[in-house]
Order: structure tokens, then C-alpha cells, then sequence
């Protein structure tokens, strides 16, 4: 498989901004495969059941000395896998969401993978002081 920079991806979506070159397309459009991710995760639990929900108050031992520590008993609610149908499916939407930021990028003059390594930067200089 072709290696693909953040650079190479912005410039083939560039190539392909015709219908959608309004900012305003782009971001409704952006909104739109964000809501479709978020609705294959929900039928990926409800259709499927390849994976379930298991949702509870988060709890940690009092005492804590960290926020590393923390992590360790932090929980994300999710049981099972993703079976290769709903994994395709939910691949596919998040590319879709790449597609529009990329468009995003494109249409703002600003270059993708610049975004990542200021984010990168920012993640790993912050740690767990990011809290997102």
C-alpha cells in the first residue's frame, strides 16, 4: 500500500473541491459525517451487538497521588470488538471526517499536517495536564 502523508492527503482533497468548495458545504458536511459516526457507534451496539455499552459512574480509590494514576482506572465503557462489518463501517465515516478537514484546511490556507505536529507538541508537552 502507497505510504500517504497528511500533505499527499490534503492535496488530493484539494483536487477533488468542486461541488463542495463553500465553507459553508464543507462544515455542514463535516457536522453531517461526525453525526454518522457517532450512528454507526450506535448501531454497531443496538443492530450489530458486536459490542455493548457498559456505563457507570467513573470511580478511582480515593488518595490518588496523580492524574497518571488515574488512568489506570479509567473506564471506557465499551465491552466486546468491533466485528469486520461495523469496523469497515466506522472506518469509512472517519475518513470522511478527514476528507472535510482536510477540505477545511484547504479552504482556510492551512496545512494539515502543521495542525498535527502543533496538537502533537501541545499533547505531549501538556501530558495528562490536557485532560481531554
Amino acid at each position: 500500500m502507497e505510504e500517504v502523508s497528511y500533505d499527499k492527503f490534503q492535496q488530493s482533497v484539494s483536487e477533488c473541491l468542486i461541488r463542495h468548495k463553500s465553507i459553508l458545504d464543507v462544515t455542514s458536511k463535516l457536522q453531517e459525517a461526525c453525526a454518522r459516526v457517532n450512528r454507526a457507534v450506535a448501531k454497531s451496539v443496538t443492530s450489530c451487538g458486536c459490542v455493548q455499552v457498559k456505563a457507570e459512574r467513573q470511580s478511582y480509590p480515593p488518595g490518588l497521588d496523580s492524574y497518571s494514576q488515574l488512568k489506570r482506572f479509567m473506564n471506557s465503557h465499551l465491552e466486546g470488538e468491533l466485528c469486520p462489518s461495523c469496523q469497515e463501517v466506522i472506518e469509512t465515516e472517519l475518513g470522511h471526517i478527514q476528507f472535510y478537514i482536510a477540505a477545511l484546511c484547504e479552504l482556510f490556507s492551512l496545512n494539515m499536517e502543521d495542525i498535527l505536529l502543533k496538537e502533537y507538541s501541545r499533547v505531549s508537552t501538556l501530558g495528562t495536564f490536557t485532560l481531554t
